[in-house]
């Protein structure tokens, strides 16, 4: 069974050898780390998984981002991930638990107590259509790097708040992690 405990109280360098175990060390040069660029994340909403020996399994890290329509309006979103889990250790739960934690602080108002901002992700649609997440309000999206169209998910209660066409990038607004 997972324990959850903030993201602050690992230390940096042990979830830095984690997501290299998981994504390798070239995963700076994915385009969810250029959407993000910049930010901090937030750290109400970043959560890690420790296994029963209180080894660390997983983490999951949310960001401030904003989808930029064609007027240039930034529409504040909250990113989804990394979600990662030490190899080995995959398909046991915890990145479940860490998605249940961690969209659980989303939807209990975190950032103003109104209702929760609209969440974006790059993964996989089968695995993560189980929280909602989907390709649907996404296809006139696009990201500062490659990325395939079916994999740019979003979760949000009221879809009408989406714009229809924009570029994901960072948010420095005003959100408190």
């Amino acid at each position: 069974m997972a324990t959850i405990v903030p993201l602050s109280a690992i230390d940096p360098a042990l979830v830095e050898e984690l997501l290299d175990a998981a994504f390798g060390e070239q995963r700076h040069a994915r385009t969810a780390y250029r959407i993000r660029e910049g930010m901090e994340a937030l750290d109400a909403l970043s959560f890690a998984a420790l296994d029963e020996d209180d080894y660390l399994a997983g983490t999951i890290q949310l960001w401030p981002v904003a989808l930029t329509d064609p007027e240039g309006r930034p529409h504040p979103m909250i990113m989804v991930g990394p979600v990662a889990v030490m190899p080995g250790r995959q398909g046991e739960g915890f990145g479940k638990a860490l998605m249940a934690s961690s969209l659980g602080a989303v939807e209990s108002g975190f950032e103003t107590g109104a209702a929760p901002l609209p969440q974006v992700m790059i993964g996989d649609p089968d695995y993560y259509d189980r929280w909602d997440f989907t390709a649907q309000h996404t296809g006139g999206w696009h990201c500062p790097g490659p990325y395939e169209q079916h994999r740019l998910l979003a979760r949000t209660s009221n879809p009408a708040v989406l714009p229809r066409e924009g570029m994901l990038g960072p948010w420095p607004g005003q959100l408190a992690g």
